[in-house]
């Protein structure tokens, strides 16, 4: 049986966005291809637990992925995991997608749902212990420390608001920073020096995460004097920027200086026929309910997109 390369919609990103985006689409009854780059699921899998989801008390990310997969794939949808792109028109009504093994599939409407991934400190321990006392979302994981001391690691806007933010759950917050000053806004730097539940540990750098099943402590290191010092806690939360997953589409879309992908309220990106959903956009909040609402805009004007299209197509038919 030869395999169908041609379809309305393709959705390049498996996270809740593109699984959303794949959800409504093949629902409305149009030929929807999902192309992940991993396993379904993003950035999500890495919750031990989403308790912020309207409509459910507590669910792990790994289960509300599975659950979204299930929905796009009983309403038609075909999906692609673990599969590597590397060729990419999105020029013309016509656009085409080759991937690694030289399979080529084309559509009319591309939904570009990549993803992006929380800036990481890559010392040892980190990655064994990420969900597992070391977070990059406050408003994700902070009510799960609650009564605990915990760090968070930048000197940004981002760390401060979210180190303020986090004192409502945290009995203490110590604030790790690498230089002797903030690149803060002013009024983020008073509010956290004003906190009696931060303090702070200035020119100073985690090297290493320990813990078995969970986080216990943390190495840091004072930039300064060289010297090094175990430091116990219950969690870390590491903000230190964000980078979009957007680099195999550079030049091709437009984008700002963070490789953030520009949309319009339709969540329409430069390109005719092509849009863009989740964390990859230009947006302030990352949130799992904030990229199914963008992916549910984009599926939405994508469908409307292509209906216009096939109206056209009839209305040539008929006219010659």
């Amino acid at each position: 049986m030869t395999e169908n390369t041609h379809f309305d919609a393709i959705i390049i990103g498996g996270g809740p966005a593109g699984m959303t985006a794949g959800i409504y689409l093949s629902r409305a009854r149009l030929r929807t291809l999902i192309i992940s780059d991993g396993v379904l699921g993003g950035q999500m899998v890495l919750t031990h637990e989403i308790a912020n989801y309207p409509g459910v008390e507590s669910i792990s990310g790994y289960q509300l992925s599975n659950i979204m997969k299930k929905q796009a794939k009983n309403f038609g949808c075909t999906i692609k995991s673990n599969a590597q792109i590397s060729d990419l028109k999105l020029q013309g009504e016509i656009k085409t997608v080759t991937l690694a093994g030289g399979t080529t599939y084309t559509a009319n409407a591309i939904v570009l749902t990549p993803g992006g991934r929380s800036r990481t400190l890559n010392v040892p321990g980190e990655e064994t212990l990420k969900g597992q006392g070391i977070s990059y979302c406050a408003t994700c994981d902070g009510d799960f420390f609650t009564g605990k001391e915990i760090v968070v690691v930048g000197g940004g806007n981002s760390a401060l608001e979210e180190a303020v933010s986090l004192t409502k759950y945290a009995s203490k917050v110590t604030i790790v920073h690498q230089f002797d000053h903030f690149q803060a806004f002013e009024y983020a730097i008073e509010e956290a020096r004003a906190n009696p539940r931060i303090n702070f540990l200035m020119e100073s750098a985690i090297t290493r995460f320990h813990g078995n099943e969970k986080l216990e402590s943390v190495d840091i290191k004072n930039m300064k004097t060289g010297e090094q010092q175990n430091f116990r806690t219950d969690g870390a939360f590491i903000f230190i920027g964000y980078v979009p997953n957007t680099g195999f589409i550079k030049g091709k879309v437009e984008m700002n200086q963070n490789n953030e992908i520009i949309v319009n309220s339709d969540m329409a990106t430069s390109i005719p026929g092509v849009y863009a959903a989740g964390d990859s956009i230009v947006k302030r909040f990352r949130q799992v309910t904030t990229a199914v609402g963008d992916a549910t805009v984009a599926a939405l004007a994508s469908s409307d997109y292509l209906h216009q299209m096939k109206t056209k197509e009839l209305h040539k038919s008929l006219t010659y």
